[in-house]
């Protein structure tokens, strides 16, 4: 008897575990947010932009090309 009741505790706990594992991998996996990236300040209009996707120029950054001219030819050296 004592046999019968620990074989179907371990049956039990088994099935348990099994079960536990099943549901991990069916549940849904959270969405990956981004790392937040430093923001900067386009020298000629004052747009925050990405600093990644800003352009370097002699007066700071630019959020594009036609700025960063303009600027330029605004302030010579």
């Amino acid at each position: 008897m004592k046999m019968l009741l620990f074989l179907l505790s371990v049956l039990a706990l088994l099935w348990l575990l099994r079960r536990s594992v099943q549901r991990a991998r069916l549940r849904p996996q959270a969405p990956q947010v981004p790392e937040p990236q430093p923001m900067v300040a386009c020298a000629q209009c004052g747009v925050h932009l990405p600093a990644s996707d800003a352009l370097p120029g002699r007066g700071g950054v630019f959020c594009g090309a036609d700025h960063r001219a303009a600027f330029e030819r605004a302030h010579p050296t």
